[in-house]
């Protein structure tokens, strides 16, 4: 025996939202040569001293003209060793000339 479906009508709703979000990042480097890359641990050095090397050595294998600037000369933000404010570490990105940012560090 087949069962019997009843005509069912359904109302479907356009899934764009009505407001634009417009990109905060910046545009993506085309390519790590000549550019000087900062190293920014996110989590208070925690592991840094293991992985930042190796992810400094490998890129430097494949970009050998690029310049680091090491997560020990950069702040993780108001710190007694880097008493600097998280919304001043732009500029001081900028100040140490970096073109690209490694951000991390995870577990």
């Amino acid at each position: 025996m087949k069962a019997r479906v009843k005509n069912t009508r359904l109302k479907v709703y356009k899934p764009l939202s009505a407001v634009t979000v417009e990109s905060k990042n910046a545009t993506r480097l085309d390519s790590l040569r000549g550019k000087t890359i900062c190293e920014v641990s996110a989590t208070g050095y925690w592991r840094s001293q293991m992985t930042f090397p190796v992810i400094r050595e490998l890129l430097q294998k494949q970009f050998p003209d690029a310049t680091f600037v090491p997560y020990t000369e950069l702040p993780v933000g108001r710190t007694d060793r880097y008493p600097v404010a998280l919304d001043q570490v732009g500029d001081l990105l900028k100040g140490k000339g970096c073109d690209a940012v490694l951000l991390g560090n995870g577990g």
